[in-house]
């Protein structure tokens, strides 16, 4: 299993995007925003930080990079692709996943451990949990508000495509404590907290967010 890691110009989370892949189960495969083709990649992620310096708005240069005019093909068939953060801000941009990423309620950026729950456990990415389950990974973002309209939002929650939700006080103001997302489909899932720095005790508040590296391996096989 083959998944490639995108660096864009301001990425700081490939190297432990990477990590957890390979602690997963899976080869990772270096991917650079200029690239021309995806290696024969089997999913694809991409990872948190600050892409392009978060200039006009958090993804927004990004979506235009040239590795995404072939992401977005490939997620079109159906291949997996994961956005962490950053990523997640930059899959909204590319109109992979609806709504907008916006700045925290409260104006400040916020880095702390933070519970959330699996709501949905039937996508590529959070087949290894439990729906229900409720786990402890980092969350760290200054613009990490997820926001729709309430058509948008009412689509999300009637097709169950809310994957994980906050779990007490709202951290940053995220309509319906919502966390992550996906398609219609299920293959392309965006994240705002960060599951790739709580895949083992020793390096994480946890090793809780290991499971959505193992989840492509049993979406893959399936």
């Amino acid at each position: 299993m083959r998944v490639g890691v995108i660096t864009f110009p301001g990425t700081l989370d490939d190297r432990d995007a990477a990590r957890a892949v390979v602690a997963g189960g899976s080869s990772a495969v270096s991917l650079w925003h200029a690239d021309s083709d995806l290696k024969n990649v089997d999913a694809v992620i991409l990872p948190g930080g600050f892409s392009y310096g978060d200039y006009l708005r958090c993804g927004a240069i990004s979506r235009f990079a040239p590795v995404m005019s072939l992401v977005i093909e490939a997620a079109g068939k159906g291949m997996p692709v994961l956005g962490i953060c950053n990523g997640f801000q930059v899959l909204c941009e590319s109109h992979l996943l609806p709504g907008a990423l916006t700045r925290n309620s409260d104006l400040h950026f916020l880095c702390r451990d933070q519970e959330i729950e699996i709501v949905n456990n039937t996508t590529a990415w959070t087949s290894s949990y439990k729906s229900g389950e409720k786990i402890v990974i980092p969350l760290k973002n200054g613009e990490g508000s997820f926001q729709c309209d309430d058509n948008t939002l009412a689509e999300l929650e009637g097709e169950g495509r809310v994957i994980a939700r906050y779990v007490g006080q709202n951290p940053n103001g995220s309509r319906n404590l919502i966390a992550g997302i996906t398609n219609t489909r299920g293959n392309v899932v965006g994240l705002m907290p960060h599951p790739e720095h709580a895949i083992n005790e020793l390096t994480g508040p946890s090793a809780q967010g290991l499971g959505f590296f193992t989840s492509i391996l049993n979406a893959m096989v399936k």
